[in-house]
């Protein structure tokens, strides 16, 4: 059975995570009871919410202004600001950003001793630099990182969200086009969950992309068997617990029903694993089918499974703006 389909622009989808209206009307309602039919995640809360759908300009600040020098600052913050350099980070966030590996992964290498700075081994990942000057990973010199890449990715049913596995089982990146750079998933979706997949050369992105302090939504539509009331789903926006597990606001509609199936749209900011499958088999529903259509502003659209397709530079950049000025 095909999901149903939703009118609207292919790609982008307006920015904020879970949102109560305001008004007579209970979530998900109009105040005449009717549902309402715009999508989840348009409202006005959440990274990026502004008039623009791209963010806002930072307010104007005189140079200076509440900034203050500390008396003995970092070395390498005094080396950075002799030189004229930008902001000292962390090895570990540096390389993420180069697309070598995810943070975690940087720091196993570190600890390996995979990492060398001028020719010495990197002992921590806390170590401070300006730039990845004299860094090395086994032995290979690390350019200065390119500008960050985003791609979408339809992942279809029966591939994990890896790089590899044990036992064999298939990957994405056996799916995923050979030209593609070196890309990292932005968060996973399990072997049997299909639909949108955000892939990036940036690891520092990726990771702020899943924190949930970010507060980036996602939006899925579950097709689950058995029985559940709008007000059912209207209850979960103040938050669950299930086993011990606290599960934050989630905006939840019934969209049809077809037999003892149910059609359900969600959306969520923290995107804990399994959330969507755990919340609805708390509530007596047998999820069978499961589809993320949006993370943030972009959409799944009419994107077929297995395509790859790469935002606009132009895009990403004014994306990644709105996320600061989130903070």
């Amino acid at each position: 059975m095909e999901p149903p389909k939703k009118s609207g622009p292919p790609r982008r989808a307006g920015p904020g995570g879970p949102k109560r209206p305001s008004g007579a009307g209970a979530p998900g309602r109009k105040a005449d009871g009717k549902p309402r039919s715009g999508k989840p995640g348009d409202g006005t809360t959440g990274p990026a919410a502004s008039a623009k759908p791209w963010g806002r300009k930072p307010g104007f600040k005189k140079p200076g202004a509440g900034a203050k020098t500390p008396a003995n600052p970092h070395p390498a913050h005094a080396a950075a600001a002799s030189d004229g350099k930008g902001e000292p980070q962390r090895i570990a966030k540096l390389l993420a950003r180069a697309g070598v590996a995810s943070r975690r992964e940087v720091e196993r290498m570190i600890e390996e001793g995979r990492v060398t700075l001028n020719g010495v081994a990197v002992e921590t990942p806390a170590t401070l630099l300006a730039s990845l000057h004299g860094v090395a990973v086994d032995g290979v010199a690390i350019a200065a990182p390119p500008p960050a890449r985003l791609f979408l990715f339809h992942k279809p049913t029966g591939f994990l969200t890896t790089e590899r596995d044990p036992a064999g089982r298939p990957t994405i990146y056996d799916k995923l086009p050979a030209d593609l750079p070196r890309v990292m998933p932005i968060g996973r979706l399990d072997m049997t969950t299909e639909g949108l997949l955000l892939l990036t050369t940036d690891g520092g992105f990726k990771r702020q992309m899943e924190l949930p302090s970010t507060g980036v939504p996602r939006t899925y539509r579950a097709r689950a068997f058995g029985e559940v009331s709008q007000q059912q789903l209207e209850d979960l926006f103040d938050g669950i617990e299930i086993e011990g597990v606290r599960y934050g606001p989630i905006e939840a509609n019934l969209e049809r029903r077809t037999g003892r199936n149910q059609w359900i749209e969600m959306t969520l900011t923290e995107g804990k694993n399994r959330e969507v499958r755990r919340v609805l088999e708390h509530l007596g529903l047998q999820v069978n089918r499961l589809i993320r259509t949006s993370y943030g502003p972009f959409l799944l659209g009419d994107l077929p499974p297995g395509a790859v397709e790469e935002i606009r530079q132009h895009d990403l950049v004014q994306f990644k703006a709105s996320l600061k000025d989130s903070k």
